[in-house]
């Protein structure tokens, strides 16, 4: 055994060792151990004598399903005969998606382990694999070349500061070669494996894209969010933390004519609400309290509810997406699907999201430091309504030029299932 599996090895061994020491700190991680016991026993009496064939997704948490989503939902129309499992890494992609109706068998993934990637590979016995950007787990990758099993990995992207691009990075080179495809974002992510003489790869884009572009076709109607807006402009203020609030707080209170706010916070705390109704000089009314006739006397809405955000965007003429004044910019395509300005803080960790400084670059978007820029910008396409429906057609054909990744991985799947 070399060293890099040595320590590859030693440090699974000290991440398993850390998360049962960590149930006792975090609820988080207390659910990543308990919905764990029990797994590969439930596995191979769920698969045990199936004879259909399986396809097996994984993602790393809720951000790479929603990447997975339209390639598993694609899959499911093309071979209606499979079963498909999803699994996840972390809580925060199972817990809100283990009820998800487009897979067969939902559960988290094994720690990764020979004797684990083993069992579990014995259990699903899976015809093909797929995975979700990353997570790279050397024995399921290894367990999965052995078998001789087609590997997909989608939606990748890759950067110079990564192992695989290192002198220790051999391990991580050696992962690779067990994946039969890669698909990637990125001319950029190709010209690097390119360098390292992974030349399977194919440049297909983010099926983000398409999975957002779906949810604008199904978007539901918000009716009190129509009575609310009513005649009105409005901006949309998507999962906002307390920190976007402060830089929000003047343009919310400036008396704009004819423009209202729809609020919906990252968090639901009461503590958070009331202080942002305490904070907004304007009158302010909560989702789950309105009616058709308190709604229409508002000015400003907060949405104090999960799962409504990405249908409210439609009503959008300017939105604001909210992260980058916390821990990192939520989702921007969502907003961009619908046509409509975009305002995010300019954090550098921006950087990390290649969608946000594509929307900049084609003037769909606009970066601002603090409520002074904000509202210059924002003023900007509020008072010029040619400025504001070009931003919004360039925020509207990013998505639009950007979607069929997920077209390219199925026909690829054809190809290789027809072997």
């Amino acid at each position: 055994m070399t060293i890099s599996k040595i320590v590859y090895n030693v440090a699974m061994g000290a991440m398993a060792a850390g998360v049962r020491v960590g149930v006792l700190f975090s609820p988080k991680t207390k659910q990543f151990v308990e919905g764990r016991k029990g797994l590969l026993d439930n596995l191979r009496k769920e698969f045990s004598g199936n004879e259909s064939p399986l396809a097996w997704f994984h993602c790393a948490s809720l951000g790479e399903f929603e990447q997975a989503r339209p390639v598993m939902e694609m899959f499911r129309k093309e071979y209606p005969d499979y079963k498909i499992v999803l699994t996840f890494f972390s809580p925060s992609g199972y817990e809100v998606r283990k009820n998800y109706e487009g897979a067969d068998y939902i559960c988290y993934l094994p720690l990764d382990s020979g004797s684990n990637a083993k069992a579990f590979l014995d259990a699903i016995n899976p015809s093909i694999v797929f995975f979700v950007k990353y997570e790279f787990w050397y024995h399921y990758f290894s367990e999965i070349k052995r078998r001789n099993i087609p590997m997909i990995l989608f939606s990748a992207i890759f950067r110079k500061s990564q192992p695989f691009f290192k002198a220790y990075g051999s391990l991580h080179r050696e992962m690779l070669d067990c994946i039969t495809k890669i698909f990637v974002q990125d001319s950029d992510s190709i010209a690097l494996l390119k360098k390292i003489g992974k030349t399977e790869a194919q440049e297909a884009g983010d099926t983000r894209f398409d999975r957002v572009s779906a949810v604008c076709a199904e978007a539901k109607r918000v009716p009190l969010v129509e009575s609310f807006k009513g005649d009105s402009r409005l901006m949309v203020i998507g999962s906002s933390w307390l920190s976007d609030m402060k830089v929000l707080y003047r343009l919310i209170n400036q008396e704009y004519e004819n423009l209202k706010f729809v609020i919906a916070p990252h968090n639901l705390k009461e503590a958070e609400m009331q202080t942002m109704e305490k904070s907004i000089r304007r009158r302010t009314i909560r989702f789950s309290e309105a009616d058709s006739n308190s709604v229409r006397r508002s000015q400003v809405m907060i949405i104090d509810n999960f799962g409504m955000l990405s249908s409210i965007y439609r009503y959008a003429d300017f939105s604001y997406i909210g992260g980058s004044f916390n821990k990192g910019l939520h989702n921007t395509l969502e907003a961009a699907t619908f046509g409509a300005p975009i305002f995010f803080g300019n954090d550098e960790t921006n950087a990390k999201f290649k969608e946000a400084k594509a929307l900049v670059a084609c003037g769909g978007a606009f970066e601002i430091a603090d409520s002074d820029e904000l509202k210059k910008k924002f003023d900007e396409v509020f008072e010029d309504e040619k400025a504001r429906e070009e931003a919004a057609t360039a925020s509207a054909d990013y998505v639009a030029q950007n979607t069929g990744a997920s077209e390219m991985i199925i026909d690829y799947t054809r190809k290789l299932l027809a072997r």
